[in-house]
């Protein structure tokens, strides 16, 4: 059975891609990751805020020369300052999974505002990253920004990196666009040699004791994919470069779903957090049994046999199947 797939001209033995989380900050982990059948790994995300902070920190010894005597308490910045601080053991730990394992290693870049955060994607190319994700996350609260606008951030986003790197550059991003599949149209023109949908919108809760705002993280389940599902249908025969599908992956079942639909990979970190790295092994002798029943002989074969090409009007379609599950529903199945 053959497995391989293409992502960002990268030859990769199957699809499965740990995406981009705690998983990779030991190597080991990642090692044990390998192992288990893992064709790539995309490593934990460096964000624009660690990377501005520790520069300002540097800015102001450089410039305040006078509080550098070894008793000096100003020296060190605050804690809320250096938490977390590790833009150059960013760098070191892609040079130590390069030494370390043989599979592709994808470097994850994470910000909004053009600036001189992005010069880290000239250095993680430079540490030996295979590849870039370029992670935007960016919630359009200020009513006075308009959707042209905030379009226009994603693209000149991409622009900057694309020009700051030689290695491929794929582009995570959420699906809040008013038209999405021109969205994915300009940021494939604009350079990105890959999409990767969709990026999970984190929702904050209120603590009712505290009247505070809390972060929440709950990891994902196998019902998120449908929207990923969708989108990478529709956009497949549309888009020339590379899809990778992330968010709600847990099964083969949901790997050979996304494949059908026209991922060339598919991107797990929740399940994997669950189960741990000898789940991959599982998905890929069970996607082993449903290709051979089906007499696949290779994914190649499988990609894209159910995405959007077969029909003539997408959006008619995905309108007739809206209309068909809201007039079939029976209010007695949830009694």
């Amino acid at each position: 059975m053959n497995f391989e797939t293409t992502y960002l001209g990268l030859r990769l033995k199957n699809p499965l891609v740990p995406s981009a989380s705690p998983l990779s900050t030991e190597t080991d982990t990642v090692k044990k990751l390998e192992d288990a059948g893992a064709s790539a790994i995309v490593m934990y995300s460096l964000f624009e805020e660690q990377i501005n902070m520790e520069n300002k920190a540097l800015d102001h010894f450089l410039n305040n020369p006078g509080d550098s005597f070894a008793e000096a308490l100003s020296y060190f910045p605050q804690p809320d300052e250096y938490h977390n601080l590790h833009a150059e053991d960013y760098l070191e730990q892609i040079r130590e999974l390069k030494e370390t394992v043989d599979i592709p290693v994808i470097a994850s870049l994470n910000g909004v505002s053009e600036g001189g955060w992005m010069k880290y994607a000239t250095r993680m190319e430079e540490a030996g990253a295979d590849a870039l994700e370029l992670n935007i996350y960016y919630i359009a609260a200020d009513p006075g920004m308009s959707s042209e606008e905030v379009e226009s951030m994603y693209i000149n986003d991409l622009k900057a990196v694309k020009n700051a790197v030689n290695i491929p550059v794929s582009v995570k991003l959420g699906p809040y666009f008013s038209a999405f599949a021109n969205m994915a149209l300009r940021l494939e023109n604009a350079g990105a040699d890959g999409l990767v949908l969709f990026n999970r919108f984190y929702q904050p809760d209120l603590n009712l004791e505290t009247l505070e705002v809390e972060p929440s993280l709950e990891l994902s389940s196998s019902f998120e994919k449908r929207l990923p599902l969708r989108w990478i249908a529709m956009l497949r025969p549309h888009l020339k470069g590379s899809i990778a599908a992330t968010t709600g992956i847990h099964s083969a079942e949901d790997v050979i779903k996304m494949t059908l639909a026209g991922a060339d990979v598919s991107m797990m970190a929740s399940i994997l957090l669950f189960k741990g790295p000898e789940v991959l092994g599982s998905i890929l002798d069970e996607m082993k049994i449903w290709m051979e029943e089906k007499e696949y002989t290779s994914l190649e074969e499988m990609k894209g046999a159910m995405s959007s090409a077969s029909v003539g009007d997408p959006g008619a379609f995905e309108r007739a199947n809206y209309i068909k599950i809201l007039q079939g529903f029976d209010v007695n199945t949830f009694r």
